[in-house]
């Protein structure tokens, strides 16, 4: 089965032969076909360079120019893939575009920690960089149609929607262990920040356990046996290696509102389901609150990611528990949104909030509605 993926026509349209195309995302998520497709659709004839492989990593790390024509050869279109593997890839980079004219070079990385560093200064004025994620509700409603993905939900839910995961129908837990197992710490744990391996597995437990609900760091730092500051770093590089995603309280800096807790959401639900161990059906479950805001969130960051939104995204909860599920805010509006599995369930966003923030289209979003939220951007 082939899905068309949203960033496909969106790349297309930066080829320039100018600027670099840098794609990041989880591995496993599909940039290496992406980007491969993007090539072809221009020439045949393009030059594919593994960053995990040895040879590649020992030809673009600090090459001089001279060398860099002759292995580049006459190649009009270079695909670098794994590009955080390759020490000083920024700088290699920089020199192949100041250097070779009419190249079109396309970048993809499994993580933003080496690559944020190395390739950002570099490359100031001369990328485009986009996110892959797992694939979105669009693609998938796009190639299978409403129906089939509407009847799938629940097994999104419990499995996520990881390529492999998807099209390897029946296989689903072994595919999600082996993502959970082999890959899911390869980058970070050649990051030489990363000086306790077996307190990330803590780390995500912990968040695992804890999706939907805010988290102290406080409280983490004790379930973990870890000082605040390393499990804020560390937090920090889940996030980078795109496996998490932070969603910080919104606040005005009123007395009543939380201002210093934040919530965690995993980029894929399968992901979060592998690291607790529990692929058991929506029916038998206890957890299907935080799996439904934690697969709307994670969906609905793909359609902004994927649609160009600039603005910000938050909850918020006041001391007295008041709270909203999820919010975005830009070019100075607020969108307020409430997650509810049951249609039926009776909720409403608090009046207090409105009444301050005179907020744009407040939503309740639920099992019988979400579909269209997940494909409506702009408001």
């Amino acid at each position: 089965m082939h899905v068309s993926r949203s960033l496909f026509s969106i790349l297309s349209a930066k080829i320039d032969f100018k600027k670099a195309i840098l794609l990041l995302g989880p591995r496993q998520v599909g940039k290496t076909t992406l980007v491969r497709k993007l090539a072809e659709s221009i020439s045949s004839d393009y030059l594919y360079l593994n960053g995990d492989e040895i040879s590649v990593q020992n030809a673009l790390s600090n090459p001089n120019l001279a060398f860099l024509k002759s292995y580049l050869g006459t190649s009009k279109i270079i695909i670098i893939d794994e590009a955080q593997r390759i020490p000083s890839i920024g700088l290699t980079l920089k020199l192949i575009i100041d250097n070779f004219s009419s190249v079109q070079l396309i970048v993809t990385g499994s993580s933003a920690l080496e690559l944020s560093e190395t390739i950002n200064e570099p490359l100031t004025g001369r990328k485009w960089e986009y996110k892959l994620y797992p694939l979105s509700w669009s693609e998938l409603t796009t190639t299978l149609g409403l129906p089939t993905t509407l009847g799938s939900i629940e097994k999104y839910l419990i499995f996520g929607t990881y390529p492999e995961v998807v099209t390897q129908s029946g296989n689903e837990i072994d595919v999600l262990n082996n993502l959970a197992t082999s890959y899911l710490y390869k980058d970070l744990l050649n990051f030489q920040g990363i000086r306790k391996p077996e307190l990330l597995n803590k780390i995500l437990q912990a968040l695992a356990w804890q999706v939907g609900s805010e988290v102290s760091f406080n409280e983490l730092s004790r379930t973990v046996q870890a000082d605040k500051t390393t499990v804020s770093n560390y937090l920090d590089l889940l996030e980078k290696a795109f496996i998490i995603k932070k969603l910080s309280p919104f606040s005005r800096n009123l007395r009543t509102e939380i201002s210093t807790s934040r919530k965690y959401f995993f980029i894929d639900n399968g992901i979060r389901n592998a690291i607790i161990g529990n692929y058991a059906p929506i029916i038998s479950r206890n957890d299907i609150g935080g799996l439904w805001e934690n697969f709307l969130i994670s969906e609905r960051q793909k359609l902004l990611s994927y649609s160009g939104f600039y603005g910000q995204c938050y909850f918020w909860r006041t001391v007295r528990g008041q709270e909203i599920d999820y919010i975005e805010e830009i070019d100075g509006k607020i969108y307020p949104f409430e997650f509810k599995w049951n249609p039926k369930a009776k909720t409403k966003i608090p009046q207090s909030f409105m009444d301050k923030y005179t907020p744009e289209n407040p939503k309740i979003i639920h099992r019988e509605n979400f579909w269209e939220w997940l494909n409506s951007y702009p408001y």
